[in-house]
């Protein structure tokens, strides 16, 4: 399997290398070279396997020759067996034909530990190979900043660099990274917003010498092992509704498209799927550009569900790739209008491609709220702020009624406590290996949204360069 750059102008490279590179080179990102395929018998073969196995079936044919099989199902099962329900990834009744997905049982409560725990792993398992070491720079909006710190703690190959939006996340989520105390996490609060985070890292990946210098590599689902391992607990979810005899249709709270682009490579690979729903809030950039064809970025608005609260969506270069039928210098144009004027449009052919397998929903705060007390009302479940954006788009999908409806759980209620509290009257409890977080000492360092400043803070602190 060979990788290639969204922008076309980066050299192709196997598995591994893409892994360690995260960003191409080009300022793209990686995607395989083309989709590998499973037969119905192949999907359907997936059914009462471990959620273990089944991850080794369906990355095997994305790793090629770079992993041996009994390396990657080494890697598989160490990833998950530390989660806190026996599935891994359970499915849930909410109401008729609709279902909840739960991927909040792993050590930070949140679906981003699926490709962490395994992302982190993968990491070890090559530097320790090769005798080398990298550098992580990565942003997050709430989740995927715990879920790359407890997989990379204390690993002494990797240094983490992890930068959040002051003030715009969850307590729960930041005391989740500011209270680990690893000397290889440095955890950054940038006065700023998420996407500001964000052009922070990618303005280091782009620096070419820096990033060389300093072996900088990406756990944000830039990185093509992040979405990779995402696209399992399609398959298997999809194989417990009846896939691949029947379709199977799914709502994801969305943000930064990583997730639901996952559902997408399923697709591609030969699940029968026959709805992804873009749920967002009220910074609702894709719905706008699905539904009508401009992607423009707007100021980004604080919400209940922070991890959604951002306007550039950066694995939705990677779905415009496909829908330029792989045609880098199209996505190269239209990232160059984005940077230089906030904007793009896409062409109408393309989006209708698009509007093939892809739905959007726009869901404001109230009816996020309505929604938590609903199912709280009707079920007797808890769920979060991001839970709720997609259920309540999923309840809007038209759909043939024999279709099932799944809607991905992306976070446990308790990260989310004040919010869910508000809407149901419940405080949703903490699980006991977390009770007592709110009693940790806490540790990070405040930086303005400035690259060079953040450059001079890295390089004071990388490992990498103390023998350099």
């Amino acid at each position: 399997m060979r990788y290639v750059s969204t922008r076309s102008q980066a050299p192709e490279l196997d598995f591994e290398a893409a892994v360690l590179a995260g960003l191409a080179r080009d300022g793209g990102l990686y995607v395989p070279k083309s989709w590998p395929r499973m037969t119905t018998a192949e999907i359907a073969a997936l059914a009462g396997l471990t959620y273990a196995e089944a991850a080794v079936r369906v990355i095997r044919p994305f790793v090629g020759d770079t992993l041996d099989e009994a390396t990657l199902r080494s890697l598989a099962e160490a990833s998950y067996a530390g989660f806190g329900h026996p599935a891994v990834a359970p499915l849930r009744q909410l109401d008729r034909g609709h279902w909840q997905l739960e991927l909040f049982h792993g050590p930070t409560l949140a679906f981003k530990d699926f490709a962490l725990q395994f992302l982190g792993r993968l990491f070890d398992h090559v530097l320790k190979r090769r005798g080398a070491r990298v550098t992580i720079v990565g942003a997050t909006s709430g989740d995927t900043g715990s879920a790359a710190i407890e997989a990379c703690r204390g690993r002494d190959a990797i240094d983490v660099f992890i930068l959040h939006p002051k003030g715009r996340v969850s307590e729960v989520q930041r005391r989740q990274m500011t209270t680990v105390a690893d000397a290889n996490v440095h955890n950054i609060a940038v006065d700023g917003t998420f996407d500001d985070c964000q052009a922070l890292v990618k303005a280091l990946f782009n620096d070419l010498e820096f990033r060389d210098r300093l072996a900088l590599s990406a756990v944000n689902s830039i990185n093509w092992a992040r979405v990779m391992a995402q696209v399992v607990y399609y398959l298997t979810s999809a194989v417990a509704l009846g896939a691949p005899e029947r379709q199977v249709a799914f709502s994801v709270p969305t943000g930064n498209f990583g997730d639901v682009f996952a559902g997408y490579v399923a697709a591609q690979m030969g699940l029968p799927i026959a709805r992804l729903m873009v749920a967002t809030n009220r910074n609702d950039i894709l719905v706008r550009a699905l539904t009508g064809g401009s992607y423009e970025v707007r100021e980004v608005m604080p919400t209940i569900s922070p991890s959604m609260d951002i306007q550039v969506s950066s694995n939705f270069e990677r779905l415009l790739f496909d829908l330029a039928d792989r045609d880098g210098a199209e996505v190269t144009a239209m990232m160059g209008r984005l940077r230089d004027t906030g904007r793009f449009d896409i062409a109408a052919g393309r989006l209708q491609a698009a509007a093939g397998l892809f739905t959007a929903a726009r869901i404001d705060e109230d009816e996020t709220k309505a929604t938590m007390a609903r199912v709280w009302r009707e079920s007797g479940i808890l769920i979060d702020p991001h839970t709720a954006v997609a259920y309540a788009a999923a309840r809007g999908m038209d759909l043939d009624s024999a279709i099932p409806v799944v809607t991905l759980s992306t976070a446990h209620p308790a990260k989310f406590p004040d919010a869910v509290a508000e809407a149901t009257g419940q405080h949703p409890a903490l699980p006991a290996r977390l009770a007592d977080l709110f009693k940790r000492d806490e540790r990070c360092d405040a930086l303005p949204a400035d690259a060079e400043i953040l450059k001079d803070f890295v390089a004071a602190r990388a490992r990498i360069l103390e023998n350099a």
